[in-house]
């Protein structure tokens, strides 16, 4: 802060009328001190915001009078009256003996060419009674501008609608179960079950077989009935496993499958004394009331052992109906195949897309997910977009007009401002198909921060819901570089908390610290980016801290990367007492 005298701008008129009340209250301000701040003045969200505060010795407002200390911002041979502090008389009763104080905050809108510029205060006494006047010089209480507000950079962020389609290997299971006799590991084919019988599901498994599936894993498991005939024997249920596993492998050798029977893995699983599958069994089974069930339930739940509770269930009313429909259901081998589901390798996706929007194949060639994938296996912008295209064109699905779209910003950030109102009208479409899809939202914004219309991104920002945290992260940091352009640096801090990183975000993120007077943060940010801004803004932050050495070293590097900063330097009023350091960083 600095304090300004108006003895000066006030001595002429002093002198020529100091016969008058008028005079005297000239003659009086000329001990008043005035308080800019900041000071020089700094420009923040497109406007300069600044206080002033006048303090005036006692005696300067005698009754009936008022003295105007009226502000103007004049540049080059323009200026703008920018406001005025009012101190009545009425409003100070004891400023005969006491010093009278007022404060007041201003601002104006910044435009173009206002750099560099001059803040004046001209003083006016009033008679309040007959309305005369007296006015002082003008005098000069302030420079401007600071624009380190202005190294804000705008982060837009693309984003894609998911493609639908995995390329990873999956794995498709088929379940064959076969049935065994009371007590009996051997498999009869004329068995029966719910109506089928192991012969049809041999052959339905053979058939399986016989088709060479790539094929990862054979689970069988083996299981048996509670009563005593099959608990007794531990073995029955891995040795009905086993028989299963045979016939497989027997199946595979008439097949031929060769080497490729080795690196199928079987999994046996005998299952010994377990009451889950005659409780699943149980609960679907209709033959008997829900109340004559849980007596079985309450006997497994209770004590004793896996036999002692088998004996306890004979005991039952409804046992011999459990026993001739539930029982033959948990005399298996079930039998679960893990086989690679087949697809197309990502390189024939690649060549049947590239085919498709040639116009040399069918639209149909790939599905809709194949076609929306495809356009991720090239790193060309322009293909992706002609791949969305044909996916667009193919499905009218909002996800592909929403990907043309995001293609179509990567491009326009590139360079090619023109991509934007193709975006746009992508953008458009998608959202009168799925309005409330975080993508189109996010890219809606994308596209408004590139137009400059930076009130409308926010509010668009504002309106994304997702859960996603790719969307969420990007969201973020389009949103809290809007935030810094808007001077709110604090509200900037917070969203950038869960922001996508970048460079334009660390930049971003510490203007943020670094105007909100968090130098340490403000250089952490500064510091992971390897560029001439970044160079230049860590020397704005070292003035700030009055260490002249960190403005000449990181000066240095940002004039070395980028020559147009030299001049930019010399006449930043963030270094105007730093001349000696910032000379020798650019000579």
């Amino acid at each position: 802060m600095k304090k300004f005298n108006l003895a000066m701008a006030f001595a002429a008129g002093a002198i020529l009328l100091s016969g008058c009340k008028l005079d005297k209250m000239i003659k009086l301000a000329q001990e008043s001190d005035l308080q800019v701040n900041p000071n020089p003045l700094e420009v923040h969200g497109g406007n300069v915001p600044f206080e002033v505060s006048a303090v005036t010795p006692p005696k300067t407002l005698p009754q009936n009078t008022m003295l105007t200390l009226n502000t103007i911002y004049v540049y080059g041979d323009q200026e703008v009256t920018v406001g005025s502090i009012e101190m009545k008389a009425s409003d100070f009763p004891n400023s005969s003996s006491t010093t009278s104080r007022r404060a007041e905050n201003f601002t104006f809108p910044y435009q173009e060419g206002m750099n560099p510029g001059t803040l004046y205060i001209q003083a006016v006494a009033t008679d309040t009674r007959n309305g005369k006047t007296k006015e002082s010089e003008r005098l000069s209480v302030a420079q401007g501008l600071i624009m380190t507000s202005g190294w804000v950079k705008d982060v837009t962020m693309a984003s894609y609608a998911a493609h639908g389609y995995d390329d990873r290997e999956e794995l498709v299971p088929t379940n064959v179960d076969f049935y065994f006799d009371q007590g009996r590991s051997n498999l009869r084919t004329s068995l029966k079950y719910d109506g089928v019988s192991n012969a049809s599901k041999r052959d339905e498994l053979s058939a399986f077989i016989a088709e060479k599936n790539v094929t990862r894993t054979v689970t069988i498991t083996g299981t048996h009935s509670p009563e005593g005939t099959e608990t007794i024997n531990s073995d029955l249920s891995e040795d009905r496993a086993s028989t299963i596993e045979k016939y497989y492998r027997a199946r595979m050798d008439r097949y031929d499958y060769k080497g490729a029977a080795d690196s199928i893995d079987f999994i046996l699983k005998p299952v010994v004394q377990n009451w889950a599958s005659f409780k699943a069994a149980l609960a679907s089974y209709d033959g008997i009331t829900s109340e004559e069930k849980s007596q079985y339930n309450n006997i497994i739940n209770g004590s004793g052992s896996f036999v002692e509770k088998e004996k306890e269930m004979k005991k039952l009313s409804t046992y011999k109906k459990v026993f001739k429909d539930v029982y033959p259901g948990l005399r298996t081998a079930q039998t679960n195949v893990l086989t690679v589901k087949p697809k197309k390798s990502n390189a024939e996706i690649a060549v049947l897309a590239k085919s498709i929007v040639n116009g040399d194949a069918n639209a149909d060639t790939l599905t809709i997910e194949e076609l929306m994938f495809s356009a991720t296996l090239t790193p060309s912008l322009e293909e992706k977009a002609s791949i969305y295209k044909a996916a667009a064109d193919k499905s009218g699905a909002w996800a592909a007009h929403n990907n043309l779209a995001a293609a179509h910003i990567e491009m326009a950030k590139r360079g090619d401002a023109s991509k934007l109102d193709g975006a746009a009208t992508q953008l458009e479409i998608a959202m009168n198909k799925m309005g409330d899809a975080a993508e189109v939202q996010a890219n809606m914004a994308a596209v408004q921060v590139m137009q400059g219309e930076y009130e409308a991104a926010y509010e668009t920002l504002n309106g994304v819901s997702s859960s996603s945290n790719d969307i969420n992260g990007k969201v973020s940091a389009m949103k809290g570089a809007v935030e810094v352009r808007m001077a709110e640096y604090d509200k900037a801090k917070a969203t950038f908390a869960s922001a996508t990183n970048g460079e334009n975000v660390m930049i971003d993120r510490g203007l943020a610290y670094l105007l909100s007077g968090d130098y340490k943060m403000a250089d952490a940010e500064f510091n992971q980016v390897e560029r001439a801004d970044a160079y230049y803004l860590l020397a704005v932050s070292a003035a700030r801290q009055s260490n002249a050495a960190g403005v000449g070293s990181n000066l240095k590097k940002a004039v070395d990367a980028e020559p147009s900063y030299k001049d930019m330097a010399l006449n930043d009023l963030e270094f105007t007492n730093f001349a000696e350091a910032v000379n020798e960083a650019v000579k």
